[in-house]
């Protein structure tokens, strides 16, 4: 053979190898594969993340939420609302707002007619009541409401240390009366 040819056969055999020498790339390092747990951990966390959040969301909605006052608590405030009036000059409004306040406890806590009868007839049928939580409580409510009735009716005057006694004797029936249900 010529040696062109054989340059020629030497060539077009050399010249797939330079081709593929040119392809050949170095060695990568390994590839980065993520632990089959990763997902699963990372949901998982964002999970008690959320509810941990939610918690203290609802823990703070709860302690900011004012609770509900009983029958005896509602009274006793509007009790000490009635005490503003406690002068000789407003005495009349204050035994007005007093029995009031007692006679609209009464009919709500032991479920009697109160505020829509005379102080006679209310005593009256307290008497004939087969309630005895009230009944034990006739004679002080009796000296509280005829009390109210001469301040109201009488248009008489009250001194202060008087009308700081029917507020005492006021709420105290109260607290009498509550802790009766607790009982």
């Amino acid at each position: 053979m010529t040696t062109r040819l054989r340059l020629l056969l030497f060539a077009g055999s050399y010249a797939p190898l330079a081709h593929a020498a040119e392809d050949i790339h170095d060695i990568r390092g390994p590839k980065a594969v993520s632990p089959s747990w990763l997902l699963p951990a990372v949901v998982a966390g964002m999970v008690v993340v959320a509810l941990c959040v939610l918690a203290l969301w609802r823990w703070r909605q709860r302690a900011a939420r004012p609770r509900a006052l009983s029958l005896s608590e509602q009274t006793l405030e509007r009790l000490d609302a009635v005490r503003s009036l406690m002068s000789p000059d407003s005495a009349r409004e204050f035994g007005i707002a007093a029995s009031e306040v007692v006679r609209s406890y009464i009919e709500k806590r032991f479920d009697v007619v109160a505020t829509q009868r005379t102080t006679e007839e209310f005593l009256q049928t307290l008497l004939q009541s087969s309630n005895e939580s009230l009944a034990r409580h006739r004679p002080l409510l009796a000296e509280f409401l005829e009390a109210c009735d001469i301040v109201k009716f009488g248009g008489s005057s009250l001194a202060v240390s008087d009308m700081e006694s029917l507020f005492q004797s006021a709420r105290g029936f109260v607290l009498e009366t509550s802790a009766s249900t607790a009982a």
